[in-house]
Formats: structure tokens, C-alpha cells, sequence
């Protein structure tokens, strides 16, 4: 099955690389619903959204173009309980297929395996254990994923295209809104009437899991506040 599996995957990458390079140069610029409308027509049904479950707008847009299509939250054990709220309330208002996915091993248990608080000693163990490997998990019966990445949200993401190969992976990612900025972004909430996780109105720009999330001040890096004093920004996800 491994071998089938690589397979499938370097096949997949011979046929859609091409394909991917041509559509992020024609496809720049576009709509962000008419760049998720392009990939929904190729790739539903085996296409998911990941969601933080920040703001639903990524949600609201792909629930308007495909009712019932799969969002992945990753459920990491860490969350705010307002993060679990909005995704309460996503399953309620929104046509979507919830997936909520969780790590192999509960909080617990990774505190039994590597000692309490791994996310303070090693963040980059616990985001493998609890994001990284569980999305590569949830997204294994899917040819493509989208997300609700930007460009503006961190250095990192400079280099974000609407349309890209995920190499690490072997699949194609979707970033409709890469070009969006703050301001875009609260255009939509206000015209889509789309949920909106109400910590972001409480000090917290950038929202992760509640043990590596700060409040940060008015006007400083929205993402200073995740995994402070650690130089990590980046969980691994969009990496």
C-alpha cells in the first residue's frame, strides 16, 4: 500500500505541476471566489478547506460554491474554548462535512510520553505532533487542499502564490485569499454576515492554541503574540 501510495503521489506531481505553474501566473490577481470556484471544478470531490477557525470566510465562500464540501479542523487539545465555539457553530450554520481531527495521542498521553508543557521546552515537536502529522493524516484521500493563508500575515508567506504545488505533501494547495488584506478581509465579514471567532476582537490578532497564544498590543506584529520569546512563526502547515 506505501508503495501504491508514493506512486500515485509522483504521478500525480508529473501531470499537475504543469498545470499548477500556469494557473497561479493566470489565476494572480483573480477574485478569490473565482480562484476557489477554478479549483473546486477540478478537484471536488477530493478537494478539503483547512480552517483555524478564526473567521469563517474561506468557509462561507466554499459553502456557497460547493454545499457539503470536507473542512479540516485540527483539533489539537490545546484550544481556546471560543476556537471550539466557532467550529460549533460552523457545523450548525454552514453545508460543510466537519472534520474534526485529533493527534494519535491526547494531551495526556504526550505529557506521559515527553513530560508536561512539550509546547514550551519544544514547539516544534509538539505543532509536528499535534498539527503537522494530523493534517498529513486527514488529507491523505484528497488530491487537493485549500487554505485561508495570506501574504500580509507573515514574512514567511511572502512567496505565497494563489495556486501552488505542495511538494511536501504531494498535493495541490489553494490559496484564494493570498493577496487579501486585513481590510479585505473585513469587507467580507461585514457584507457575508460570516461568523468570527471573538477573540480577535479581544487583543488576539493571530489565534492558535491557548498555551502559545499572547494577547498583543494595538498596532504591534499580529503574529508577535504566537510562540513569544521563541523565534518560532510558523507552525509547519503552509512551511
Amino acid at each position: 500500500m506505501t508503495t501504491l501510495t508514493a506512486q500515485r503521489r509522483d504521478d500525480l506531481a508529473a501531470f499537475q505541476e504543469p498545470l499548477v505553474r500556469r494557473a497561479a501566473f493566470e489565476l494572480e490577481g483573480a477574485p478569490a471566489k473565482e480562484i476557489l470556484r477554478w479549483a473546486l471544478d477540478r478537484w471536488h470531490p477530493r478537494m478539503a478547506l483547512t480552517a483555524s477557525m478564526a473567521d469563517t470566510v474561506l468557509i462561507d465562500m466554499a459553502a456557497s460554491l460547493r454545499p457539503g464540501i470536507p473542512v479540516i479542523f485540527l483539533d489539537t487539545g490545546y484550544h481556546f474554548a471560543e476556537t471550539l465555539g466557532t467550529r460549533d457553530a460552523v457545523a450548525w450554520r454552514y453545508d460543510v462535512q466537519l472534520l474534526n481531527i485529533t493527534p494519535k495521542s491526547s494531551v495526556r498521553e504526550q505529557d506521559d510520553l515527553f513530560g508536561p508543557r512539550l509546547h514550551d521546552r519544544d514547539p516544534d515537536a509538539c505543532c509536528r505532533m499535534r498539527k503537522v502529522q494530523p493534517l498529513e493524516d486527514a488529507l491523505r484521500p484528497f488530491d487537493a487542499w485549500a487554505s485561508g493563508a495570506r501574504r500580509d500575515e507573515a514574512a514567511s508567506r511572502k512567496r505565497l502564490r494563489v495556486i501552488e504545488w505542495d511538494d511536501a505533501r504531494g498535493l495541490v494547495k489553494v490559496n484564494p485569499l493570498a493577496t487579501w488584506s486585513d481590510d479585505d478581509v473585513d469587507v467580507y465579514i461585514r457584507e457575508h454576515d460570516v461568523l468570527v471567532n471573538p477573540l480577535l476582537s479581544d487583543g488576539y490578532p493571530s489565534i492558535g492554541c491557548a498555551p502559545c497564544t499572547r494577547r498583543v498590543a494595538p498596532g504591534a506584529d499580529p503574529r508577535s503574540g504566537r510562540w513569544a520569546g521563541t523565534g518560532k512563526i510558523e507552525c509547519g502547515l503552509h512551511a
